[in-house]
């Protein structure tokens, strides 16, 4: 949009900075001059001004500066013409189009956006016909009320091939104005009747940021292929450039200073429906950089919240070093990968959104998983190996544009790099614990049989899951898992007591019925499951009693197959090492992050060796430093 200065100031003469600014930000005059406190930052105490006289605002706790236009596009994420038209509009005046070309397209825009809003209509009135019964019960199958399916206009193409293009023929649309907009196809032949693009479909509507049609998703519900289809490309729509929900979010969002992203559909309308009302999702491709500029538009550092399964880690990597090259001071991108097994829509329905709250609470920086895609890669036990992969986080660095993000990721790489191959003349003293494997109490670990959980769902991803400290992350199911293993092989827990008195589950409840099998097991070694069994319900609790019907319960073995009371000795006796193994580290990040605390209270010689002893000790059990 080309538009003259006389036009911009014959805005901002109709319309004074603090007008615009007082709809969100409580002002108070203090001489010529208006103060308040800042949009863009938490404090108690105003720093942010509004100048009349000069036209501009500014943000001394931000460093945020502008005019009636920056403010809009800073505040409600518009771009510059949209704020143009929307300040225009409230002052009575019409932007002037550039030239003839761009006004017959911003007519046919509109034209094609009118029909699109037209067969929206007819799409959601189509879902609540009794002819599309089942297509409603899905939705609602999928636990979505009718306040949701109405907010984001949810509707339904029937299986008769031409319905659509029937209903808006007879308003005057020909068959033309159907295809440009991507809601009909003519027949490949040229003598046949044009087909609808979408039938036997839920259907979803994709809008702009202002909340326009501009095109159309489409779930089968069966078995047919392509499972989600979305409308060709258009004048209106561009795949690569738009999010869906993005206008539903845009609200939500600028109040939460954060937008979470997810893989599709359901799953925004999963979390809007849960309370993650601040939610968007690519459309079925990888997440392109039209779309990460659109995202810092919402907000500096979305979260990007997929599966913990395969797909959702490659997505994952593909979108970090996708950003590596558009990153800019405050602008970034952070990971949080649900446990595997789970999406948004299955988690807040079995865990409640405090349990999808929390994962998204403890998202990764962009940083940390760049680090894992590279160091999770291979070995570096040879000196020219440990070079490559300083010579491939370079690379890494030399992708980032800005030259002050790079330095700041070249100085956070070289920092991890020195820990994980300790120079011998700067760190030594060796660990505060002794040589060789230990656990937190001293006594050798069992033996290693692989990453936490083996025969269950969750752990560790590719490198890009929880962490080791996040057992919170995995939920109370492989608790119980752990918990069902004890009762149904009491031989496995009885030499390993004092072992496991050291750890505690997240769950209290999980954690007092634990102590009393310890404590039981304790006095009575030989005891076997069935007698565990029934000494838990003998105590007569009636909230235990409850609790070990739900351990000992196949929604839990279905999850845990060595949990069940048919499994093998040998396979409950690995995964029971696995998971002490597992505790073991966990206690070790929870000593590295004491030490490192010490060492900052207190910088001394002896505290840092104690620190990079303990991290030569995860070196070791992980082939990575983990922060």
């Amino acid at each position: 949009m080309a538009l003259s200065p006389q036009f911009l100031d014959e805005i901002r003469n109709r319309i004074s900075v603090s007008d615009v600014v007082a709809r969100r930000v409580k002002l108070a005059r203090r001489g010529r001059e208006f103060v308040g406190l800042s949009p863009f930052n938490k404090e108690k105490t105003p720093s942010f001004t509004v100048n009349d006289e000069k036209g501009f605002f500014h943000c001394f706790s931000s460093g945020e500066h502008g005019d009636i236009f920056a403010f809009l596009m800073k505040t409600e994420g518009l771009s510059f013409p949209e704020s143009v038209e929307k300040l225009a509009a409230e002052v009575g005046l019409e932007v002037p189009q550039a030239d003839p070309a761009s006004q017959m397209r911003e007519k046919r825009r509109a034209s094609l956006q009118e029909i699109m809003e037209q067969a929206a209509d007819w799409y959601s009135g189509e879902l609540f016909k009794p002819g599309s019964k089942v297509a409603l019960e899905y939705l609602r199958g999928r636990g979505l009320d009718e306040q949701t399916i109405k907010k984001f206009r949810l509707g339904y193409a029937p299986s008769g091939r031409g319905l659509l293009t029937q209903a808006l023929g007879t308003g005057g649309i020909t068959v033309d104005e159907m295809v440009a907009c991507g809601l009909a196809r003519k027949d490949e032949g040229g003598g046949g009747a044009p087909r609808d693009y979408f039938f036997s479909r839920i259907i979803f509507p994709i809008t702009d940021r202002r909340g326009k049609v501009i095109a159309f998703g489409g779930r089968t519900m069966g078995s047919g292929q392509p499972k989600y289809l979305n409308s060709p490309e258009t004048d209106l729509f561009h795949k690569g450039s738009v999010l869906y929900g993005v206008a539903q979010a845009r609200g939500p969002a600028r109040d939460a200073g954060s937008v979470i992203v997810a893989e599709g559909y359901m799953d925004v309308i999963a979390l809007a429906q849960g309370g993650f009302t601040h939610s968007v999702a690519p459309l079925g491709t990888a997440l392109t950089e039209a779309q990460i500029q659109e995202l810092w538009r919402l907000a500096d550092e979305p979260v990007l919240c997929f599966d913990g399964d395969k797909a959702g880690v490659r997505a994952a990597g593909r979108a970090a070093l996708r950003a590596l090259p558009l990153l800019k001071p405050g602008k970034s991108l952070a990971f949080a990968l649900l446990p595997e097994g789970e999406d948004p829509d299955s988690m807040i329905v079995t865990r409640g959104p405090e349990a999808l709250a929390r994962v998204i609470s403890r998202a990764r920086p962009l940083v940390d998983v760049i680090w894992s895609l590279e160091v999770s890669a291979g070995k570096f036990d040879t000196p020219e190996r440990q070079a490559a992969l300083k010579r491939d986080l370079r690379t890494r660095v030399r992708d980032i544009a800005d030259e002050e993000v790079g330095e700041f990721y070249r100085l956070a790489f070289d920092q991890r790099l020195e820990r994980m191959f300790p120079r011998p003349d700067r760190y030594r003293g060796g660990s505060a614990r002794g040589k060789g494997r230990w656990t937190p109490n001293g006594r050798q670990k069992p033996k290693k049989f692989g990453g936490f959980g083996s025969g269950m769902s969750g752990g560790s991803i590719g490198g890009l899951g929880q962490t080791h400290g996040d057992f919170d992350g995995l939920a109370e199911r492989q608790e119980q898992a752990l918990l069902a293993l004890m009762i149904h092989h009491p031989s496995l827990v009885s030499g390993l007591t004092e072992i496991f008195a050291e750890i505690r589950l997240t769950s209290v409840r999980l954690d007092r019925m634990m102590r009393e099998i310890l404590n039981l097991l304790g006095s009575e070694p030989n005891l076997d499951s069935e007698g565990v069994r029934r000494h838990l319900i003998a105590i007569g609790n009636a909230d235990l009693e409850r609790l070990v019907q739900v351990v000992l319960s196949p929604s839990v073995y279905s999850t845990a197959s060595f949990a069940r009371p048919d499994a093998g000795e040998e396979e409950a006796e690995r995964a029971l090492h696995d998971i002490l193994d597992w505790y073991g580290r966990r206690q070790v990040d929870l000593d590295r992050q004491d030490a490192e605390r010490d060492l900052a209270a207190d910088m001394t010689e002896a505290k840092e060796d104690r620190l990079f002893g303990i991290l030569r000790e995860q070196i070791k059990e992980d082939g990575l430093y983990s922060k």
